[in-house]
């Protein structure tokens, strides 16, 4: 067994494993890199690494394992004693698909990998073609979103381990289902974060809202890229992952001719062509450019797709009447409009809320729509909110089917946070799980002061109490249940349709018009009609037949001006028709 580890500043390194110290010798033509070979050291042994005059064994940063969770030692895992049974899997293009984002803790009761296998047939029935899992890499405590995580390369034990990832991954293919997995390269959490013990992972240059920046464009920053690069690769390449959704990139500080993301792209296509299979990376980013899904070639990042925030502002704003926050700059029937056909409603416009200008334009004509994800609901969006309500605590059920039409029939890629497709009426709370007395106190009293000076500080749950975190874990028997079954039936109905409709998946932008809490959406051969609003409404559309009415009440009438090639459609409030 080799051990290796990059440690530029020390003088000494040792490793502790099979219950001794082994002097480390300095790889030749690696600066900073040290190795040694432990024939008695394999699959299970337990190791750290002993810097100078340590008398403590730091886990390994590149641990695959952390079974004793972020403080203790590493063990050994060997990627080659799993047996998969994927060998034919070639992956999902993300054109056309229908992401599913899910949060493994409270997806089950049981909050593991082998649980939530158990709930992938209610998913291949759905539609869904890929599954985004929130991040898994190791965190502290046992339950937490997973956005700070300090081993970016051991799957969080509480879960399952590495080999209830492979599991789950294992099934969800013979699911016909992919795999995308939330990975955070722009900041790690403070508690068991150990890196700076080891080499410059870190830079004072820049700063980030969580602290320091990792250190892509500094001294001794080369390995440091390569750490985040080769954790892409390791992903998906040990653990058959489809694709990678990259947490907040606008926070990743990077002033190289190259950016890391850049480089991320050119490895990650070039191990898709090695492997044969479909591989994508998925971008949040906050600051409207396109210029992350334009191609190399074109000067742009090559990502595959990038979350588009000001759909869902524009989309959730026009369905609730919300203004407050970033919400302020949305609302109208015009801004929906315009989300829907323009991609960014801050396209160079000013934004009010940020009291500048923001955003860059998109031409859907030279940047297909599938490079963009919409969504009604996800975990920010629910988790952040006071009481971590979902958009069904404030909406009726007519207006949630005309949200989830809008969402599933739009040209971009669309993405359901998990419990919606149902209805779920279970919150989605902001939970921790820290041990370290300090930090957990200051994330509780951070939480109510955040939400105190809007006045909501009565409503917010203590992230730190473990019934927060219970009271977010979905709620398995509501899918049968009335009206949750009548939505489910909704959105599979949605999803049947877009499959079935060649023209749903063109990534042209859709002819839209818009009225006094109307709204008409063309696409091809398929024509949405919504009426948002309280009064019935009357409009004259392309002929066609009724393929799908969340309203038994919708009427066809023939035009009352004679043209045969129009209908009139009779829309009572609140409802949304599909034709074709």
């Amino acid at each position: 067994m080799r051990f290796e580890v990059w440690a530029p500043a020390a003088g000494r390194v040792a490793v502790a494993a099979a219950g001794a110290p082994h002097p480390m010798a300095a790889v030749e033509g690696r600066p900073g890199w040290w190795f040694a070979d432990v024939p008695s050291a394999g699959h299970g042994t337990d190791y750290g690494f002993l810097l100078d005059d340590a008398e403590e064994a730091l886990p390994d940063p590149r641990s695959r394992w952390q079974p004793h969770g972020v403080h203790g030692l590493s063990r050994v895992y060997d990627h080659d004693r799993f047996a998969w049974t994927d060998h034919r899997w070639h992956g999902r293009p993300l054109p056309g698909s229908v992401l599913y984002e899910l949060h493994v803790g409270t997806f089950t009761p049981e909050g593991t990998f082998d649980a939530a296998t158990e709930h992938l047939n209610h998913l291949a029935a759905l539609g869904v073609d890929a599954v985004e899992l929130l991040p898994v890499a190791s965190f502290p405590g046992r339950h937490g979103w997973g956005y700070d995580g300090v081993h970016l390369w051991a799957p969080h034990e509480p879960y399952g381990g590495p080999d209830g990832l492979k599991r789950f991954v294992d099934a969800a293919h013979a699911h016909g289902i992919a795999v995308v997995l939330d990975v955070v390269y722009n900041h790690l959490g403070p508690d068991g974060n150990r890196l700076a013990s080891y080499g410059p992972y870190f830079t004072a240059a820049h700063t980030t809202p969580w602290g320091e920046a990792v250190n892509f464009d500094q001294e001794g920053s080369d390995e440091v890229r390569a750490f985040a690069v080769q954790n892409a690769l390791m992903w998906l390449r040990d653990f058959h992952l489809d694709g990678l959704r990259l947490d907040a990139v606008h926070a990743i500080s990077d002033q190289s001719a190259v950016h890391v993301l850049e480089e991320m792209t050119r490895e990650v296509d070039a191990l898709s062509a090695h492997l044969g299979r479909e591989l994508f990376l998925i971008a949040e980013s906050d600051l409207n450019d396109p210029r992350l899904v334009t191609s190399r070639e074109a000067g742009g990042y090559g990502l595959d797709a990038q979350w588009n925030d000001d759909f869902h502002h524009a989309l959730h704003a026009a369905l609730t009447g919300e203004r407050q926050g970033y919400y302020c700059d949305f609302g109208s029937m015009e801004t929906l409009e315009k989300a829907l056909t323009k991609v960014f409603v801050h396209d160079g416009t000013m934004s009010s809320y940020r009291g500048r200008h923001h955003g860059r334009p998109v031409d859907l004509r030279t940047t297909p729509a599938h490079r963009f994800v919409g969504f009604l609901q996800n975990h920010d969006q629910v988790g952040n909110r006071a009481s971590g309500d979902r958009v069904g605590a404030s909406l009726p059920p007519d207006l949630l089917k005309i949200g989830a039409a809008l969402l599933l029939l739009a040209p971009y890629t669309p993405m359901i946070f998990m419990g919606e497709e149902w209805g779920a009426s279970t919150p989605w709370c902001y939970f921790t799980d820290h041990r370290d007395p300090d930090l957990a106190r200051a994330v509780s009293e951070g939480r109510r002061r955040e939400f105190a000076r809007h006045g909501w500080a009565d409503d917010v749950p203590d992230p730190q109490a473990v019934e927060t975190f219970r009271r977010s874990a979905l709620d398995w028997a509501e899918p049968a249940a009335r009206p949750h079954r009548e939505m489910l039936e909704w959105h599979r109905a949605l999803i049947t349709l877009r499959r079935a409709r060649p023209e749903l998946n063109d990534p042209a932008a859709p002819a839209v018009e818009t009225g006094d809490r109307w709204l008409t959406m063309r696409r091809g051969g398929v024509h949405l009609a919504a009426n948002l609003g309280e009064r019935p409404v009357r409009l004259d559309v392309p002929g066609g037949r009724l393929l799908l009415a969340s309203n038994p009440a919708i009427d066809l009438q023939p035009d009352v001006n004679g043209d045969s090639r129009t209908v009139t459609l009779a829309l009572p409030g609140t409802c949304v028709a599909v034709l074709g």
